[in-house]
């Protein structure tokens, strides 16, 4: 067996939750620096031998960890202009301060009698089946995403509004969900599924909802729009708007991000698509066709769909990686668990439609040299020659894997060529955490993808502060 390692040289400590991290030159500088954008709404850049605020909004984000200390709102999104250096463009995604609502309403309970969280029960057709009424006051809070400009003097200051999306739940809202596609120059969008579980309300698979989706925006064209009004659908969007958004995929839970790969002249993408209960799963594609938002809300009004080939699919929420997704009940003997397939009709309709991951890892997985995961925090391809066995590669990581050692863990795949699903390497780091437990919770990469970065956190909650590090994956 091969033991593929790799150092980890501390950079920064005691930051807030470092959700993500990207560099960029600044205007007038000639310096590649490393930012971080944390949870809460603080961004710093590592400077000459220090770290430096770039911008703090904590004031303008949700108030987090109110239900708990767990949250997964805040700052999730920041994406540099690909002319910063020439214009300060950059583009925010955040939970908005005092945004905060009741939540969408679950009727219905399963056969079990929790209403708190939802679990599909294939007996009851009730819970097959709900709908998200009422959304201008059932939900749970309103994410924006913004154009900000960085002047030459440090200066920052909001330029617009791109939109404002109300979310049914406080999770699954993506993270690291704004990035630059070198290969169109648009704003790549990933949102994820609304959030509570198995998404109840089916928004990943409807191409007329917001939610569950990767979106391109042309962020060139109508750079005086006054500020959207909130929407949870596409043809609730002004046209003006529509016309700069079009859709690549659908079938999302959760994405931490979008990676671009540029191999023999053609860019691969890379994404993964966080797991309910069985997998996680890792996706690549290469050419796509984005989809107008003009003509998807042009054939619902004519109630004619899109042809089922065009709009890359995930299969979510019927399929789990390339898994039917399961409803896991307790049996009566023993340890053993029910897997019975929740969306069994979903599931068969979307069978031909769905992309076959690159590869996935399991929430358990008895195999040697393979771990049980939790959740995906984090996807990068990787292009540097400083550690060879990653060249060319596709690295992740999830947030805490299940046993020995408490801590997050690393891992790569390469590029498939035959459509299946392929198999992953574990990657040992030689740094010592100590007893401490350290969640994994960002991946980034430099700008020519030849260096990595780790953020790791010491609790799974944001209300406990300056617990946060980043590191350079190093040989």
């Amino acid at each position: 067996m091969v033991n593929f390692k790799v150092g980890l040289k501390p950079l920064v400590n005691r930051l807030n939750l470092p959700t993500v991290l990207k560099t960029t030159i600044l205007p007038g500088d000639t310096i590649e620096r490393l930012f971080i954008a944390t949870q809460v709404g603080e961004i710093y850049y590592i400077g000459d031998g220090a770290i430096e605020t770039f911008l703090d909004i904590r004031s303008e984000v949700i108030e987090l960890g109110m239900s708990g200390g767990y949250d997964e709102r805040g700052l999730l999104g920041l994406a540099f202009h690909p002319e910063f250096r020439d214009n300060g463009l950059f583009f925010l995604h955040y939970s908005v301060a005092g945004s905060q609502g009741t939540g969408a309403k679950i009727i219905t309970e399963n056969r079990q009698g929790l209403p708190k969280f939802f679990g599909p029960d294939p007996c009851n057709p009730n819970t097959l089946n709900l709908k998200w009424l009422n959304r201008e006051t059932n939900y749970d809070h309103i994410d924006t995403i913004e154009e900000w400009v960085y002047h030459v003097n440090g200066a920052t200051e909001k330029v617009r509004t791109i939109l404002n999306l109300r979310r049914p739940f406080m999770n699954h809202n993506g993270v690291n969900s704004l990035n630059f596609s070198p290969e169109t120059g648009k704003l790549v969008l990933t949102t994820g599924d609304g959030g509570s579980g198995y998404d109840p309300f089916n928004l990943s698979q409807d191409d007329l909802e917001i939610a569950g989706k990767i979106i391109e925006i042309d962020v060139n064209m109508n750079k005086h729009l006054d500020n959207p009004s909130v929407v949870t659908r596409f043809n609730e969007l002004p046209m003006s708007i529509q016309e700069t958004l079009g859709i690549i995929a659908k079938g999302v839970r959760n994405i931490p991000g979008i990676s671009y790969q540029k191999v023999n002249n053609q860019y691969i993408k890379y994404v993964g698509n966080v797991g309910q209960d069985l997998v996680e799963a890792i996706y690549s594609f290469g050419e796509y066709n984005s989809v107008p938002v003009t003509e998807i809300v042009h054939n619902y009004l004519r109630n004619s769909g899109i042809r089922k080939n065009r709009l890359i699919n995930f299969g979510w929420r019927s399929w789990e990686g390339s898994f039917p997704t399961a409803f896991i009940g307790n049996c009566d003997v023993g340890n053993l668990n029910e897997k019975v397939i929740a969306y069994y009709d979903e599931a068969i309709r979307t069978a031909t439609l769905k992309l076959t991951p690159l590869t996935e890892f399991y929430h358990f997985d008895p195999r040697a040299n393979k771990f049980s995961g939790i959740a995906l925090t984090g996807v990068q391809a990787y292009m540097g020659d400083a550690i060879p066995f990653l060249k060319e590669s596709v690295v992740f990581i999830d947030i805490l894997r299940k046993g020995e050692p408490a801590q997050g863990v690393i891992a790569f795949t390469r590029q498939s060529i035959n459509n299946t699903v392929n198999d992953y390497h574990m990657i040992e780091t030689n740094y010592n955490f100590n007893t401490q437990k350290t969640y994994y919770v960002s991946l980034g990469t430099n700008a020519n993808q030849t260096k990595l970065y780790l953020g790791v956190y010491g609790s799974m909650n944001v209300t406990d502060f300056n617990q946060g590090s980043v590191y350079e994956i190093v040989p």
